[in-house]
């Protein structure tokens, strides 16, 4: 089991949920519904201990879960770490840290899930609300 399932693993087994806004609840992680640009599905940020999940309340609820999970990811994976900030600040590649946060959105979302439940992983996917370009992550 690769590190990202383990962590995924691990915070089931916690929390006993799969669902990005309990376990963001249950983590004192702050989830914010804003009125962000339509570009925009969400972001994570960390201020002086405190972490935050943004999302933009613009999108339907299955992409509100995706965005909460993927944003969970980085709260998860990379605590400390403010991806608006480094796309607007550094030459620092984000490509890395997002691939990590939409595995970990992925395995969250579809923890307790069977592929062979399903005809393709792409009906697997559009069924939990998990965009479709996921696909590299079944």
């Amino acid at each position: 089991m690769n590190w990202i399932k383990q962590q995924v693993h691990n915070l089931v087994k916690t929390y006993k949920t799969n669902c990005p806004f309990k376990v963001s609840e249950s983590k004192n992680i702050h989830v914010v519904y804003w009125d962000l640009h339509e570009d925009i599905w969400g972001f994570y940020k960390y201020e002086r201990r405190n972490r935050f999940i943004f999302i933009n309340d613009n999108l339907e609820e299955h992409q509100q879960r995706y965005v909460c999970a993927h944003e969970l990811g980085h709260a998860i994976l990379h605590t400390k770490l403010n991806t608006p900030f480094l796309k607007a600040n550094t030459f620092h590649s984000i490509d890395k840290i997002e691939r990590q946060a939409n595995e970990f959105a992925v395995n969250l979302l579809l923890y307790d899930k069977n592929l062979q439940d399903y005809e393709t992983k792409f009906d697997c996917l559009r069924e939990n609300g998990i965009p479709l370009e996921m696909e590299r992550f079944l």
